[in-house]
């Protein structure tokens, strides 16, 4: 150890020259350094700065932005939704009236159906009472003539036809 101390060179020796070199290689590439590199280093952090908050603003624009589109959406969801049910309503309403509409129709139909059928009917019967006079006549006017035939006396005759005749007008 005594050799490291003793001026041979050691690790610990002091040489003045060479630390006069160092403190002005330092010194100058302070200098230097302060001169030219910090600054650009300090710019360079301050345009970083500067873009990281120009993200972190364009972030929250557009989160508020987000936001505001969700509530928008919600609230035109809810609207969709209003909508949706009125139209709904609607046609349910419309549907029933329809119905009605159509129960209704089916009733007048069903009530002319109906006095067509007894207006019909009736027609029927009174052809059917005509016909049954007009055979009842051909038949009374055969009876007669037979009458007439058996008996020659027109004026007995001639009552009982009129007589006849006369009970199935009355019916």
């Amino acid at each position: 150890m005594t050799l490291l101390l003793a001026g041979g060179g050691g690790i610990l020796s002091f040489n003045g020259g060479f630390a006069i070199w160092v403190l002005i290689t330092m010194i100058l590439f302070l200098w230097i350094m302060g001169k030219y590199a910090v600054p650009l280093i300090m710019d360079s952090l301050e345009e970083r700065e500067s873009r990281i908050k120009d993200s972190l603003e364009s972030a929250e624009k557009a989160l508020s932005r987000a936001e505001k589109l969700s509530k928008d959406n919600e609230k035109a969801l809810r609207e969709a939704e209003r909508k949706a049910q009125q139209i709904r309503k609607e046609a349910i309403e419309d549907a029933e009236m329809l119905r009605a509409e159509r129960i209704e129709k089916s009733k007048e139909e069903a009530a002319q159906l109906i006095s067509q059928a007894k207006e019909t009917i009736e027609q029927e019967k009174k052809r059917a009472l005509m016909e049954l006079r007009d055979e009842v006549v051909h038949l009374a006017m055969q009876s007669a003539s037979k009458i007439i035939d058996a008996e020659l006396d027109t004026r007995k005759n001639s009552e009982l036809v009129d007589n006849f005749i006369e009970d199935v007008s009355k019916n």
